[in-house]
């Protein structure tokens, strides 16, 4: 079993005369700067320009500087902007500023993993993943809750490393729940693996093919909407909160064992193996070569992809619904 840090284990004293600057402001990059300021670590926040990011971070307190005078003045230099402008970022605005001592962090393990950062011994190099999107980070921050997350060391040249990320991990609220010891290697696999067969393609492609049959079939766009892909919500709350047992309690006798025979012959072993497919081209680095090139070309898959879902019939009626759905939402 894994261990599970929690606030009892780590201390906060091993960063609370650092100076930290989060690189950022976006969806993670303000509930961290907020979260560790908050819990008492000084914090700037840097930016490429004095966009909306900017602005965001004035209107919440803080004095945002551009990217190397933050880096300049910093002993953490926390990465938590897009995976893909990273790279870019360490090499123009960080790497000529670091010194020994100074630490890299990461909220995803993409770019060391995949070495297109790769940073001097001098430094410790760690990474804390939340596993949740930033504004729960921050809401369950607030509300004095917190996000489990995962914690890793990638080179440790001051011995503290792992101290740190715990303490960092502590700092954004993540030892409030739990906090469990990974590597690189294994958040940066899993997780693309997680987005790519599960959680965004996998559950995606099931909910609009299941609406496409439906209404191939002859019946109402709306009806085979709400059967098919607002009830997934519901369904994935309960396995949340009470796992699949307790989803499957929640149901009628009837959908367990439709569930339990028809849910096999459509996703059966046959999509097992595609998925270790996927994970081969994660682990050997092909996906991640090909998102490179991909990006390096303006991202057009991404492009097209999202025009092909937002011109989609089950998108069209999605849109329709979306007032009845919410309309009966408790206020909370």
């Amino acid at each position: 079993m894994a261990k599970i840090y929690t606030d009892k284990d780590v201390s906060l004293d091993v960063i609370k005369e650092k100076r930290v600057a989060v690189l950022g402001y976006g969806s993670q990059g303000r509930a961290w700067a907020l979260n560790l300021r908050d819990s008492g670590i000084k914090v700037s926040v840097g930016l490429e320009r004095e966009g909306n990011s900017w602005k965001q971070a004035e209107n919440d307190g803080f004095k945002p500087l551009r990217t190397e005078e933050a880096v300049r003045n910093s002993d953490i230099i926390i990465f938590l902007l897009p995976d893909m402008i990273q790279r870019t970022v360490y090499l123009e605005r960080v790497k000529p500023y670091l010194k020994e001592g100074m630490d890299l962090v990461f909220a995803h393990g993409f770019n060391i993993h995949y070495r297109l950062i790769e940073p001097p011994s001098n430094v410790d190099v760690y990474m804390i993943a939340p596993k949740a999107p930033g504004p729960i980070v921050r809401e369950y921050f607030a509300k004095g809750g917190g996000v489990p997350a995962l914690v890793a060391t990638y080179q440790d040249h001051s011995g503290k490393a792992l101290q740190k990320a715990l303490a960092v991990a502590k700092a954004i609220g993540a030892t409030r729940a739990g906090v469990i010891e990974t590597t690189f290697k294994e958040e940066t696999e899993t997780d693309l693996f997680g987005e790519q067969v599960d959680l965004v393609g996998g559950v995606m492609q099931l909910m609009r093919y299941a609406f496409q049959t439906l209404v191939e079939a002859g019946y109402q766009p709306e009806v085979a909407y709400f059967e098919t892909i607002n009830e997934m919500k519901l369904i994935v709350d309960l396995v949340y909160e009470k796992g699949f047992s307790g989803m499957l309690t929640a149901v009628s006798d009837t959908a367990k064992y439709g569930g339990m025979t028809v849910g096999k012959m459509v996703i059966d072993e046959s999509v097992k193996e595609r998925m270790k497919k996927a994970l081969d081209n994660i682990r050997s680095g092909k996906f991640a070569e090909k998102w490179v090139e991909e990006y390096g070309k303006g991202a057009n898959t991404i492009k097209e992809g999202m025009k092909e879902v937002d011109n989609s019939t089950e998108e069209k009626v999605g849109r329709s619904l979306r007032d009845i759905i919410l309309r009966g939402k408790p206020k909370s």
